[in-house]
This record gives C-alpha cells, sequence and structure tokens, in this order.
C-alpha cells in the first residue's frame, strides 16, 4: 500500500485508539533493556491515527528516541518530549514530482532552500527527497537531471551539515519511479559526489525489487544513510509470518559500523498495533 493512500484511507480511528494509546502510556515502563546497537526509529504515518502527544509518550516508553517523516510544524512538541526526527519531510512536491524532471526544479529548489537551514537549526540531520517518475524519460536523463538540480542545493546542506536522502521504491508499489534500484541510486550519489547526499535504503521495498539485501548493505553501505523495514510481502509486521528475516539484516548493518537510524514502517494489522510496534523494536534490537 502506498504512503499516501495510507493516510488518506487509513480504516483506523483515532477515537478507537486513543484509549489503547493512553493505556499503553499509562502502564509501559521505559525499555532499559535496548542494546544501542541500532538506534530506532518510527515512521509517524504507520501509526497516524494516534494523537502525535500520545504516541510520542509511547516511544519514550519503549525506549525509542526517534521518529521519521515529520514537518517543521511538529518539531517543538517532539523537543518536549526529547524525541528526535530522524527524516524530517516538507520539502518535497510529491512522490511522483521529483528532482528528475526539471520543470521541478525552481519550486524544489525554492522549498529546500528553504528548509534545509530550518533542519539544522532545529539540530537535526536528515531530510526526505524523491527522484519523481519516469514519464516516458530515460533513467541516464533522469539521472542527469537530477545532478542538474541537486548540485544547485547540496553547497547550502553541506554548509549547514544536513545530508538530502532520496529515497529507494519498488515498482509494485510506485509503478514508473525512478530511483527503483541501489544501482541507479549509487549512480546519482557518485556523480554527486557530496557527503551530503545519501540514499534512504528501504529493505522492504528493495527485497520486492531486486532482493540480495544483506550483499548490498555490506558492498554499498557508505552510500545508504537511514534504513527503513517492512514485512514482504504486504508492508506489515516484521514477524516470521513475512520472508525477511530482519535480526540478520540488523547484524549486517551493525557490522558495517552505520550509525544513523533504522525506521520501522509497517503497517500493523494486529488488534494492537503498539503491540507489534514493541516486537519489532525487540526483534531489529540485535
Amino acid at each position: 500500500m502506498e504512503r499516501r493512500k495510507f493516510i488518506q484511507n487509513t480504516a483506523l480511528s483515532s477515537v478507537l485508539l486513543t484509549p489503547l494509546a493512553h493505556s499503553f502510556a499509562q502502564s509501559s515502563k521505559a525499555d532499559a533493556s535496548l542494546k544501542n546497537n541500532i538506534n530506532h526509529s518510527v515512521c509517524r504515518w504507520c501509526f497516524n491515527d494516534i494523537p502525535l502527544d500520545q504516541f510520542l509518550s509511547i516511544l519514550n516508553k519503549m525506549g525509542v528516541g526517534a521518529i521519521d517523516l515529520v514537518g517543521p510544524k511538529d518539531w517543538p512538541l517532539l523537543k518536549q518530549y526529547g524525541i528526535h526526527c530522524a527524516m524530517c519531510n516538507g520539502a518535497e512536491i510529491s512522490l511522483t514530482e521529483g528532482w528528475n524532471d526539471p520543470k521541478n526544479h525552481q519550486q524544489l529548489i525554492a522549498n529546500y532552500s528553504k528548509m534545509i537551514p530550518q533542519v539544522a537549526a532545529a539540530g537535526y540531520t536528515n531530510l526526505i527527497c524523491f527522484s519523481g517518475n519516469r514519464n516516458g524519460m530515460t533513467d541516464e536523463m533522469g539521472l542527469a537531471n537530477c545532478v542538474a538540480g541537486l548540485s544547485q542545493i547540496l553547497p547550502l546542506a553541506e554548509k549547514n551539515g544536513v545530508v538530502i536522502q532520496m529515497e529507494l521504491f519498488n515498482q509494485i508499489n510506485h509503478p514508473d519511479y525512478m530511483c527503483d534500484s541501489s544501482e541507479w541510486g549509487i549512480a546519482l550519489c557518485k556523480a554527486l559526489e557530496s557527503s551530503s547526499f545519501k540514499l534512504l535504503y528501504d529493505i522492504y521495498h528493495m527485497q520486492i525489487q531486486e532482493g540480495d539485501i544483506i550483499r548490498t548493505i555490506l558492498q554499498n553501505h557508505s552510500y545508504f544513510g537511514h534504513y527503513h523495514t517492512a514485512g514482504v510481502p504486504g508492508r506489515h509486521e516484521i514477524d516470521d509470518s513475512q520472508e525477511l528475516f530482519y535480526p540478520a539484516i540488523m547484524r549486517a548493518i551493525v557490522e558495517t559500523g552505520f550509525q544513523g537510524h533504522v525506521a520501522q514502517e509497517f503497517i500493523p494489522t494486529a488488534d494492537d498495533p503498539l503491540a507489534s510496534l514493541s516486537q519489532a523494536i525487540s526483534i531489529c534490537d540485535v
């Protein structure tokens, strides 16, 4: 399921989930047993029906110190709860309208030029971006267009210590999206030659698109600045009902010396979505 469609069409009710979140926050104790080899985060949109203040309190109880895909209007609330924004958003146009099309460059350059200093001032590092769809464009032309556009904001990102991260998607969930392979994304990183540009390696998407997850991470980790998780197939819980063995993947990430964040981005199906989240953190806490 696409992220934007889930946000629009989610069947869960905030009215129903509020008591659940309140109960969890009241009864749970902070998890002091996390090994801290993995810096855990959670994508906000997957739990969008729990009011943000309650969700941040829950993350505190779980011992999770970060959240993904939150924009500037909510950063003050994150700071109240001591939760870091591991992946900021709000500068992009859309998932389908990105840096590969020059017609988007003027707006994107303006958006990111405004957002980059805000990210830095808030004490954050990572800001998401998207390639956009091909729309008949060759991969070579799209890559050249991305280089031409992104090159105009990367000096500002470098000056502010901000890393622009382009997310990798698969073609099943996001047909026609250009940045759909680690090979293409790495070629873009090499062409840009900037420490302020990396790839958001989405394990769920890349398992569907190309597989070979652990080898890809071990051989190319220097280009990956952030990781997202979810179960395959379906983008649901990362337990043994799906095909990926996340403990081994997490051990490979730890082996690379990665110091960034791994964010849960699964859509819970269990009656207790917060129990699913707690289980996912435990699975990834190697």
